[in-house]
């Protein structure tokens, strides 16, 4: 299983990027998807949480300015990221908390995997 994340990149402050992950390989189901961010020198942070019914969390910082969606049918996620701050740079990883089909198709799991991560970087 492999999650490849993209869309970052530079932006003014205010500004928007949407970012999108994507989930591929022997997957049997997608439970919870959702993306955390690190600034240098800080610990990765939970950003936006989506369950596989539609259900959002986010962290207080980003509530009003971020959106997290998904398509379960690409078994992909996505955020939409708005009226960006400086403090929003970060290198933005997107996460999969997902079962694993085996060779007889049954599920394996829950495991958790990591995209590579896609760097945001808003100027002021």
């Amino acid at each position: 299983v492999q999650l490849q994340a993209s869309g970052g990149g530079l932006v003014q402050a205010g500004g928007s990027l949407t970012l999108s992950c994507v989930a591929s390989g022997s997957i049997f189901l997608v439970n919870d998807m959702g993306w955390y961010r690190q600034a240098p020198g800080k610990q990765r942070d939970l950003v936006a949480t989506i369950s596989s019914a539609g259900s959002t969390n986010y962290t207080e910082s980003v509530k009003g300015r971020f959106t997290i969606s998904r398509d379960n049918a690409k078994n992909t996620v996505y955020l939409r990221m708005s009226s960006l701050k400086p403090e929003d740079t970060a290198v933005y990883y997107c996460y999969a908390h997902l079962s694993l089909e085996d060779v007889n198709g049954f599920p394996l799991g829950p495991i958790d995997f990591w995209g590579q991560g896609t760097q945001v970087t808003v100027s002021s």
